[in-house]
C-alpha cells in the first residue's frame, strides 16, 4: 500500500474505510478499500478508478472548501467605483494567495490604473496550470467584481455575508460570477491533490469591471497584453440556464436610444393651448411596434429567435397631475439579429420619428446610449463548444447545444478579436436580483465538467 489518495472515509461507531492507491497504469488507479473494525480488517475490496473519477471524489471532498470561499469572497463587495465601491483589489488578493498555494505558474497582475480605487488600478489576474502539453491553452474566464446589492429589504439577510439554505448559497455575487470562479480554482486544487496533470495547460483568468464594461478588465488586458492565441479553448462561465445545456456563441447587436418629445406645457383643464410632449411620445411608442413587423425575419439559433424592439426606462415629466407636459423622456432597447445591421434599424426609426414630428408638430429629439453591432458568432463545431458538449453529457446527462441570446456577454469581445469564445454555466440566473443564490450542486458540478475538459484529447 503507497499512498492514501484521498481521506479515509467517514466513521459510524467503531467502523471505518480507508481508500489506498496500491497501483496505477494505463489511466487507471487500482484501489483497494479497506473496512476494518478497530485492529481487525472486516472486508476488503480492489476497484479500479480512472483519473477522471479521482479528480471528481476529490472535488466532492472539496465540498465543504468551496463554500466556504464562496462566503469569504461575498464578503468582499468588489464593486465598481462608478456604482460608489473600491473595486477588487481586496478580492484579487484572497484570489492571488489560494493561486500561489495551489500549483498555478506564471502569475501574472495586469493592472488597469483606475484613480478612483484607493488603490489607483484595477486588477486583472492571468495564471497558468501547467498541463502535459502546452501547445494550447484551456481558458476559464470570470469576473471579480459584483454588482451593488439594491434595495436592501428585499433581501432576507446581510448580502454581503452568505448564508446558507436549503442546499444554496444565497449572497450577492455568489452566483455572478463566484460559482464558477470558485469551481474552476477547485478543480485545478483537485488536479494538484491527485498529482494529475491536465492534457493541455490550464489558464484562469480573473478580471476586473465586467459589470461597467470592461474597460478595465478584458478591455485593457486586451489591448495590453498578448496573453491568447488562436488555437486556445477559451470558456467564460457567466450565461447559462438551469438545464446547463445552453452554450452561448452568439449575440444580437445591442441598440439602446433616448428620446425626448418636446412640445409646449399648459394647463389640464386647457389642453388646446399646449402640445402634450406626453402623448406624442405615447403615439412614439406605439408607431415603433411596426419595427417588429419590418424586421421580422426568424433566426432559429437564437432564443427568442427574433429582433426586439422593446421602450424600457421612463423620466419624470411634470410633478403634478393638472399639467400638461411640454417635455418628456424615455428610452428603447433593441436587440437585433445579425442579419440585419443597425443602421437599416436606424433608418427605420428616423422615418417614424419623422413622420410623429409632422404629424403633431413637435419636435422628437433622440440619441444613442449604447451601440453595440454584432460580431462574428463562434462557430458550433469549434472545439470549444464541442469540448463543452461533450462534458455537459458526461456529467450532466444532457445534450447541450450552441445557442444565440440578447444580452452583451464578454465572450463578444474576444470574438471581435477573432477568438473563438463560449459562454456555459449552469445556473438558476439569479444575478442582480435580491437573495441572489448559487446552488452548491450546480458548483460542484460545474468543476467537473471543466474537470471533463481539462482530460479531454
Amino acid at each position: 500500500m503507497s499512498k492514501c489518495i484521498i481521506p479515509p472515509g467517514k466513521s459510524q461507531g467503531q467502523e471505518q474505510i480507508e481508500t489506498f492507491q496500491v497501483s496505477e497504469s494505463n489511466n487507471f488507479t487500482k484501489i483497494l478499500l479497506l473496512d476494518f473494525e478497530g485492529d481487525i480488517i472486516l472486508h476488503t475490496k480492489e476497484i479500479f478508478m480512472n483519473r477522471f473519477e479521482k479528480i471528481s471524489n476529490r472535488i466532492d471532498f472539496f465540498r465543504d472548501e468551496m463554500i466556504n470561499m464562496q462566503i469569504k469572497l461575498c464578503s468582499i463587495p468588489a464593486i465598481s467605483p462608478l456604482s460608489g465601491g473600491e473595486g477588487e483589489a481586496k478580492k484579487a488578493e484572497i484570489l492571488i494567495n489560494f493561486l500561489n498555494k495551489n500549483g498555478f505558474q506564471d502569475i501574472d497582475i495586469i493592472k488597469a490604473p483606475d484613480l478612483d480605487v484607493p488603490v489607483g488600478y484595477r486588477p486583472n489576474i492571468l495564471a497558468i496550470y501547467k498541463g502535459k502539453n502546452s501547445s494550447k491553452t484551456i481558458w476559464i474566464m470570470t469576473h471579480m467584481d459584483v454588482v451593488p446589492a439594491g434595495e436592501l429589504s428585499l433581501w432576507r439577510g446581510n448580502p454581503f455575508k452568505a448564508w446558507i439554505e436549503e442546499g444554496k448559497i444565497y449572497g450577492r455575487g455568489v452566483e455572478d460570477n463566484q460559482q464558477d470562479m470558485v469551481a474552476s480554482l477547485y478543480t485545478l486544487k483537485a488536479f494538484q491533490s491527485e498529482e494529475i496533470k491536465p492534457n493541455y495547460d490550464v489558464g484562469i483568468a480573473l478580471f476586473a469591471d465586467e459589470e461597467t464594461g470592461s474597460e478595465k478588465g478584458i478591455q485593457y488586458v486586451l489591448q495590453n497584453s498578448n496573453p491568447f492565441r488562436k488555437k486556445d479553448l477559451i470558456i467564460v462561465p457567466d450565461a447559462g440556464n438551469s438545464e446547463g445545456t445552453m452554450i452561448e456563441v452568439a449575440e444580437k447587436s445591442i441598440l439602446w436610444l433616448k428620446f425626448t418629445t418636446l412640445g409646449k406645457q399648459a394647463h389640464g383643464s386647457t389642453p388646446e393651448k399646449g402640445v402634450n410632449s406626453f402623448k406624442v411620445a405615447s403615439f412614439l411608442i406605439t408607431e415603433f411596434n411596426k419595427l417588429y413587423e419590418t424586421f421580422n425575419e426568424k433566426d432559429q439559433l437564437f432564443d427568442p429567435p427574433i429582433s426586439t424592439f422593446e421602450p424600457t426606462k421612463k423620466e419624470p415629466n411634470v410633478p403634478n397631475i393638472n399639467t400638461i407636459p411640454g417635455e418628456d423622456v424615455f428610452y428603447m432597447d433593441s436587440r437585433i439579429l445579425p442579419k440585419y445591421t443597425i443602421e437599416e434599424v436606424e433608418a427605420k426609426i428616423k422615418q417614424i420619428t419623422d413622420k410623429i414630428e409632422k404629424t403633431f408638430n413637435v419636435k422628437i429629439n433622440y440619441e444613442e446610449v449604447q451601440k453595440t453591432s454584432v460580431v462574428q458568432p463562434t462557430s458550433p463545431e469549434a472545439p470549444v463548444v464541442q469540448a463543452l458538449k461533450r462534458a455537459v453529457k458526461k456529467i450532466y446527462k444532457k445534450e447541450a447545444k450552441p445557442t444565440g441570446i440578447g444580452g452583451g456577454t464578454v465572450a463578444a469581445l474576444f470574438r471581435r478579436e477573432n477568438f473563438e469564445a463560449s459562454c456555459w454555466s449552469k445556473i438558476d440566473e439569479t444575478a442582480h436580483q435580491p437573495n441572489e443564490y448559487c446552488i452548491i450542486d450546480n458548483m460542484i458540478g460545474d468543476a467537473r465538467v471543466f474537470a471533463h475538459i481539462f482530460l479531454q484529447d
